[in-house]
């Protein structure tokens, strides 16, 4: 049943704030104080989201309706109206001739819709850490090659090399976005393709030898500090997937009694659509990854299914640091042009194809890439559970066996 303006008008406030619907999710909400606003509920991505569209009476309930049915076109036309509104207003506010800052935000606002939230907060870090403090507040139209190397190489100085590369990708999406908007004519991170340091190597470090890898499972058996690391270390070992995906997973994703690791898909390394609607990625536990967990369950299985199964020193609701694999890795001797924690992915990937000559597409599943069958088609994430259970089993078995200076032959 629709409002009427009488209803709103004579509409009183009680002890709690009251909501009084009209159609189509716009609704007026009254304080207890007597203020009655224009709300208008939807949903974008998967989840419930408000609008606010003004007071009553300033805003009349036709003109509440008829700003509800402009977001409802912007969301019929796939574009989430509180971030237009927010790009609105963005671009508002900044003048012709625009600062860096202004504009970098205005971009990140506009491509931060399309992308997961992880992504997001790390590009808007990267240059709140790194860009802004030097040439933030300098008019985009004036900065030129010179100046903005000058940042990056602030970035070189300290080893970041991948950082500094990221940065100029950045900053060069930047520029694009404010040539486009008739606020730059150059993009001065263009001009400095193949000015930056070259990183050592364009992949993770990673041990794919043998015999060393043999000597690292037992370097790694053998670490004396926190057993918390101790068991992240020997997991990564096993189960090789990305490090970020072992340092937050949690008790309620793992079934030992199953032996079965069950990542979300908003957890994967995906693109938004995949992690919103995806499916979760299934990691098969071997026996001894199974054994470890179960070591480990006595210390940081108390808080339940949500608890970190690794959690960090500095609280168990947290995991465990970014570095903490990394920094357990150079204290046994391993730098980072050695062996780095996303190193195991290669490490595994490198073996199981040339040593224990196991299909490459039970391979890629296991690693979460994308396998396609010979008609193109991708497949689905649940193919090949089987094969990879067992994969996974003889993986194991093959490090125990390095481990002890058993020669095996390969398959």
């Amino acid at each position: 049943m629709s409002l009427t303006d009488t209803a709103v008008r004579q509409a009183k406030p009680i002890e709690k704030a009251r909501r009084l619907a009209d159609a189509l999710g716009l609704y007026v909400e009254i304080s207890p104080a007597g203020g009655k606003w224009w709300r208008w509920k939807y949903r974008f991505g998967g989840k419930e989201k408000r609008l606010a569209l003004g007071t009553y009476p300033e805003v009349s309930l036709a003109e509440a309706r008829n700003e509800r049915d402009k977001a409802r076109a912007l969301l019929k036309a796939g574009t989430d109206p509180s971030a237009a509104r927010k790009l609105g207003k963005a671009r508002s506010s900044i003048s012709t001739e625009a600062n860096f800052e202004g504009v970098a935000r205005e971009w990140h606002t506009m491509k931060a819709t399309g992308w997961a939230e992880s992504h997001a907060s790390t590009t808007i870090a990267r240059l709140e850490k790194d860009v802004f403090p030097w040439i933030g507040k300098r008019p985009i139209r004036e900065i030129d090659p010179p100046e903005l190397l000058v940042v990056l190489r602030r970035v070189e100085e300290r080893l970041a090399i991948e950082t500094a590369h990221r940065l100029r990708e950045i900053c060069g999406q930047v520029f694009r976005y404010a040539i486009s908007t008739d606020r730059a004519t150059r993009n001065a991170a263009a001009d400095l393709q193949g000015t930056l340091q070259t990183a050592a190597s364009g992949h993770h470090a990673a041990i794919t030898d043998p015999v060393q890898v043999a000597e690292l499972v037992r370097n790694m058996r053998g670490y004396r500090g926190s057993p918390v690391v101790r068991t992240a270390l020997q997991f990564s070992a096993l189960t090789f997937q990305r490090p970020g995906e072992v340092r937050a997973a949690t008790w309620s994703e793992i079934d030992l009694d199953a032996g079965l690791w069950t990542i979300p898909a908003a957890r994967m390394k995906r693109g938004l659509k995949e992690k919103l609607n995806g499916q979760p990625h299934l990691v098969p536990l071997s026996t001894q990854a199974v054994k470890l967990l179960r070591e480990l369950h006595p210390l940081t299985g108390h808080r339940g299914g949500d608890g970190c199964v690794f959690p960090g020193e500095r609280g168990e609701g947290r995991p465990l640091s970014e570095n903490g694999v990394r920094m357990a890795l150079r204290t046994l001797g391993y730098d980072n042009e050695t062996m780095t924690p996303h190193g195991f992915r290669a490490m595994a990937r490198t073996i199981l194809d040339e040593v224990l000559k196991e299909r490459v597409e039970y391979i890629e599943a296991q690693l979460a890439h994308t396998v396609k069958d010979p008609l193109g088609r991708a497949y689905n994430r649940t193919t090949f559970l089987p094969e990879r259970i067992a994969m996974m089993q003889r993986w194991a078995d093959f490090l125990d066996a390095l481990a002890q200076g058993v020669k095996l032959k390969a398959a």
